[in-house]
């Protein structure tokens, strides 16, 4: 769906951190003619709006207020727009999804949750029909992460085992935390206690969160170090697709020494759990209670610098010769455009995928992120915004093959 100049409708669902930043780069480098940032706050995707227009120096950008429940008023935003990104809680992305097919609208979101992705590809034969292209999963991880661990495949002939180490965490960690948060609490918890799909001897396995057997400590260099890497959510449909053609897949987040005791410690408490509980005479939910507690003590403010990882090793074979493949990325806060790296990670991403589907290089239908983009052409997009994604190749010992 494009006009005759070649020039974009946007919208963007959710006025927050990353809707903002997707915003931004949709008016620098999405040929855009409009976006629309729409929220149950008006004032915010107002407030939004503005900022997006000081900073691309054009007034491309106006609010609007929406609200979720509303279907006729979802449907009247979603029709006269190219392209759509969702930067709202996971939980909404499959009713949007829906009206998105309806209104004739190509649609991609967030993600964050692997059972809501596969809801929103099993629609694929009604996108199809329409004439709409569904992306689902864009953002840091999944998204960002799993193009790079795709594009990490293609540098080998015959991949065999991969590992992703990836993770969102503040340049200069403070004490007692030694973290703070960039993104959605509700996203943090939801990847904390979502557990992961790996991929052993061909065949997926369910991994719990902060599995023992797969703590490690790894040692990623300047400017960060030594951190833990530990089995959490994170890889979505990557273990059904890339995966099928691996012996091995492990994806991990890092975080700073001391972090997983903590936080394994408040979900073996019973603190994620959305179950409702009687204390006293009334019924609270553990998660929410647990939400209004901490998010205040680990949400970043504008002061904090934070920096995205994502560190792919893929190992397998090239030119028949066992080989090792490395990708890996590190973006720090824009203190310029007063981004975060996990906005311009999540958000910009986001954006790159609204951008392809509006110009029609995106097919049409329901399809992963991994499969729906070329992932060459993504780290191409990362590069071009200046994202240090840095490869390299080099032959390993026979020994190494072996997971």
């Amino acid at each position: 769906m494009s006009d005759s100049t070649g020039a974009y409708k946007y919208g963007v669902l959710g006025a927050g951190r990353q809707g903002t930043a997707a915003a931004f780069d949709l008016a620098v480098r999405g040929e855009a003619a409009s976006i629309v940032l729409a929220d149950l706050d008006g004032a915010r995707a107002a407030v939004a709006a503005a900022r997006v227009n000081r900073l691309a120096g054009t007034a491309i950008a106006t609010g609007a207020t929406l609200d979720a429940a509303d279907s006729p008023a979802v449907l009247e935003f979603l029709r006269p727009l190219d392209a759509a990104i969702g930067a709202i809680s996971y939980k909404l992305n499959l009713r949007f999804t829906e009206a998105a097919i309806e209104a004739g609208t190509d649609w991609c979101d967030l993600g964050g949750n692997t059972s809501v992705v596969l809801g929103q590809l099993a629609l694929d034969a009604r996108a199809k029909k329409a004439g709409v292209r569904i992306v689902p999963d864009c953002g840091e991880a999944p998204g960002l992460a799993s193009n790079l661990m795709a594009y990490a495949m293609s540098l080998l002939d015959e991949p065999e085992d991969l590992v992703l180490l990836d993770g969102g965490l503040p340049l200069h960690p403070s004490p007692p935390w030694n973290y703070r948060l960039t993104f959605s609490m509700d996203g943090l918890t939801n990847e904390y206690a979502g557990g992961s799909t790996y991929i052993r001897d061909g065949k997926p396995v369910e991994v719990a969160s902060f599995e023992p057997a797969e703590y490690e400590l790894v040692d990623l260099g300047e400017p960060v170090g030594m951190l833990e890497a530990f089995s959490t959510g994170g890889a979505s449909t990557t273990p059904w697709t890339l995966g099928k053609r691996l012996r091995s897949m492990r994806n991990k987040v890092v975080r700073y020494p001391g972090h997983v005791v903590v936080w394994k410690g408040f979900m073996d408490a019973g603190l994620f759990s959305e179950e409702p509980i009687r204390v006293g005479d009334q019924e609270v939910v553990p998660r929410q209670v647990f939400h209004a507690l901490i998010e205040p003590q680990i949400r970043a403010d504008e002061t904090v610098d934070d920096i995205v990882i994502a560190h792919v090793i893929v190992t397998g074979r090239k030119a028949g010769q066992p080989t090792r493949a490395v990708v890996d990325m590190r973006v720090v806060r824009d203190r310029k455009l007063g981004f975060s790296a996990m906005e311009e990670t999540t958000g910009w991403h986001a954006a790159i995928v609204a951008h392809l589907m509006a110009r029609g290089r995106i097919a049409t239908g329901a399809a992963p992120v991994e499969l729906a983009t070329d992932s060459a052409e993504i780290v191409a997009e990362l590069r071009a915004r200046g994202f240090p994604v840095t490869e390299w190749v080099e032959p390993i010992a026979p020994a190494e093959l072996v997971d």
